[in-house]
This record gives structure tokens, C-alpha cells and sequence, in this order.
């Protein structure tokens, strides 16, 4: 078992190497969730994740002892491992998952590890790299199962309490439990009356459940957009670490991940990635439970897929009353577009895109078929803009669910 020494130990190797990134208080989170909220922003930490510090530690700590290194990584362990071999003159080589987004395998070739393709998950992409490491000489580096790794992440937790005495509670993205082992161990030994809360996606419980059946378990999973944190089986040192540090383990829908990542975006203009995320979207599912407390959330990482970004984005706007999208048909004469364009400028409400439609065989000869993404201010505009086009005789449809 790790201890507070160990970890500073390990901040005394990555010192030179990492960011000591900002811990920043948050009034519109504040706000929001009643409690004093601050963010640990780790996205803005070399690689855009925490997982450079482990990496870092563990390849430091057996730099003299081989040349060659290898990892399983759905992306932000392959960059930490990736940038650490790099650093420390070692050749790396990295298994991805097949689906593994573009921009995270781009980053990993960057710093000049090799990227081999394999599976549907982190977990199948670790089988291959288990075989692919018993027949090299390469040295296979954990994500999270390996003491090093953990008390480099660790050093996350001693950051949180230099900077914030007085925390309470400390929100932690729980994947296969590095993160918030060498976390727990950090502010727990330092302050034992810490409160250390796992957030987990709800489509891989993989924690909750193992610790809900007091053993390891690999429960059924689906996809998530959390996919930094997609572990089917978590470690067994991990395990044993958080049984005994963590005071609970929580998982959240998708829909409460995407919701904490818009906020993110539109209240702190911040990209952050779905499993970045999670610990906010903990802090906001429960947030009577920290009413009033100082309460640190760390953001893990920042590396999102820019398409999954825009659509999240594209929802929350929605959502919000912001964005509408409308069927209309229109007679096929000329001018009819143009009047309709000129009615929404009357109406303030601005195009974002249109499709026009003569040619359809579903529509009369004399008709035409518009649709129409329009940028409202709110859900009381959208519906004037509605009457107003209800009144002129223009039948007009929304696209999509309503929120």
C-alpha cells in the first residue's frame, strides 16, 4: 500500500516536468450548486489530461531498466506514456481501441510513439497489448494498476490541499481507480476528515459494483461518451486503495455528463472531455449533500473529439431555447423563400442553416419544402416566431424533441 511519502516523493520527480495547474473558484458553480466549488483544471495540464504524471513517475522510476515501453489506452494514458517515453529517451508503442477519436491518435504519433489499432474497448485493447508484451521485450505500463502510476496521480491531491486548507469534500472521475486511489491516499493522510466522492459513468459501474459486492466484478456495460473512464474491470490494487480511503462511489447518466459539459463550456468557457467531466456532474447530482462545504472538483482531462463537442453544444442550445429547427412548405413560386427569409429577419430570429426542396416526389407540384435552423433567444421567441408563421398560413413543424 502507498503513503503520503510516497507521493511526495513522486512530486519531487514530476516537478520539473508538469504543470502545478490553477485550482479556481467558481461563482456561477457556486451558484448553482449551493456549495463553495472550486475546480482542479487539469485539462489545462501537459497532454490535456492528469495522466502524464503517472506515466511520468513510473517510466522515471524504470528508465535504466529498459528501452522499450508499451500501454493500452483509450488516449490519454497513450499521450502521458507517449510524451514521458519521449522525455526520458525510451521507445514507446501504444494500443488504442479501434474507435479511439482522431485528434487522440494524432496526439499520441505526435510525441513519437508508435499506434497500433485493436478492439472495441480499453479492456480488448489491453489483452493485445499483454500479448504483444510476452512476445518483446517491451515493458508493459498500467493505467492505473501499478503503484508508481498511482502515486503519480497522487500528487493531483497534494496540489488540492496547498492550495485549499479547508476543503471538504473532493470529487474524483472514478475509471479504473488510479486517479482517485493516489488522490485519496494524498488528502487522507493529510486530512483524514476529507470527504473523497468517486464519480462514475453509469454505463460502466465498473467500481460501484465491485464495491457494492465487496469483490471484483465485470458488470455489463454500454457505450458512454465518458470513454477515458470506460474500465470494464478495475484493479486490484485500485480496489483495495478505495475500499479503504473513499468514502463513496456515485455514477451518472450520460444525459448528466453531457449537461456538466455544457455548463463547462458556456458558464466557464472550457473544452473539457466527457470523463473530465463526471466529477461535475456528481457535484451537480447531489449537490444538497454539499451545500455550503468546500468542494473541489477535479476536471480530469480536455481532449474531446471536436464533432462530439459541437453536437453536445448544438443540444444544449436546444435545450436552452437557443436553437430551433422547422419543416415548413412553402408555395413554388418565386419570391416565396425570400419573403419567408424576410419574415425571420423581422422576427430577429437569425438562420443558421436552410435546405430548399423543389424536387421532391412527396411534395405537389406547386409546393416546396424548406427546413430551417434558426438561433432564437428563448423558448418565448420561438413560440412568437411560430404564431407569427401559424398566422401567415405556413404550417410549420419543429424537428426534433422540444425540451
Amino acid at each position: 500500500m502507498i503513503n503520503l511519502k510516497n507521493i511526495k516523493q513522486a512530486s519531487e520527480v514530476l516537478r520539473p516536468i508538469i504543470h502545478n495547474t490553477p485550482l479556481v473558484f467558481s461563482y456561477a458553480l457556486s451558484e448553482i450548486t449551493g456549495s463553495n466549488s472550486y475546480l482542479k483544471l487539469e485539462n489545462l495540464q501537459r497532454t490535456g489530461s492528469f495522466k502524464i504524471r503517472g506515466s511520468y513517475n513510473k517510466l522515471h522510476r524504470i528508465r535504466n531498466n529498459t528501452k522499450k515501453v508499451l500501454a493500452a489506452s483509450a488516449g490519454n494514458h497513450a499521450q502521458g506514456v507517449a510524451l514521458a517515453a519521449k522525455l526520458l529517451g525510451l521507445n514507446a508503442t501504444v494500443v488504442m481501441p479501434e474507435g479511439t477519436p482522431i485528434n487522440k491518435i494524432v496526439a499520441v504519433k505526435k510525441y513519437g510513439a508508435e499506434v497500433i489499432l485493436h478492439g472495441d474497448n480499453f479492456d480488448e485493447s489491453l489483452k493485445y497489448a499483454q500479448l504483444i508484451e510476452k512476445k518483446s521485450k517491451a515493458t508493459l505500463i498500467s493505467a492505473f494498476n501499478d503503484i508508481d502510476v498511482i502515486c503519480g496521480q497522487g500528487t493531483i491531491g497534494l496540489e488540492i490541499a496547498n492550495s485549499l486548507s479547508e476543503v471538504d469534500y473532493v470529487l474524483v472521475p472514478v475509471g479504473g481507480g488510479g486517479l482517485i486511489s493516489g488522490v485519496s491516499v494524498a488528502l487522507k493522510e493529510i486530512n483524514p476528515k476529507i470527504k473523497i466522492i468517486g464519480v462514475e459513468a453509469k454505463n460502466v459501474p465498473s467500481m460501484s459494483v465491485s464495491l457494492k459486492n465487496k469483490e471484483i466484478l465485470e458488470p455489463k456495460t454500454t457505450k458512454t461518451i465518458a470513454d477515458g473512464i470506460a474500465v470494464i474491470r478495475v484493479g486490484d490494487i485500485t480496489f483495495d486503495i478505495v475500499q479503504k480511503y473513499v468514502d463513496d462511489v456515485i455514477t451518472v447518466s450520460e444525459k448528466e455528463i453531457e449537461e456538466a459539459l455544457m455548463i463547462l463550456a458556456s458558464k466557464k468557457r472550457m473544452i473539457v472531455e466527457g470523463a473530465g467531466a463526471v466529477g461535475l456532474s456528481g457535484l451537480l447530482k447531489r449537490k444538497k449533500r454539499f451545500k455550503n462545504k468546500n468542494t473541489a472538483v477535479v476536471i480530469s482531462g480536455g481532449n474531446i473529439d471536436i464533432n462530439v463537442l459541437t453536437k453536445i453544444i448544438d443540444r444544449g442550445l436546444q435545450k436552452d431555447g437557443r436553437i430551433v429547427k422547422l419543416e415548413i412548405e412553402l408555395p413554388d413560386v418565386p419570391g416565396a423563400l425570400g419573403e419567408l427569409s424576410t419574415l425571420f429577419g423581422e422576427l430577429r430570429a437569425n438562420i443558421v442553416e436552410i435546405y430548399h426542396d423543389r424536387l421532391s416526389t412527396d411534395l405537389p407540384l406547386d409546393r416546396a419544402y424548406v427546413q430551417v435552423t434558426l438561433e432564437t433567444r428563448s423558448f418565448e421567441h420561438q413560440e412568437e416566431v411560430l404564431g407569427v408563421l401559424k398566422k401567415k398560413n405556413y404550417k410549420p413543424q419543429i424537428i426534433g424533441k422540444k425540451f
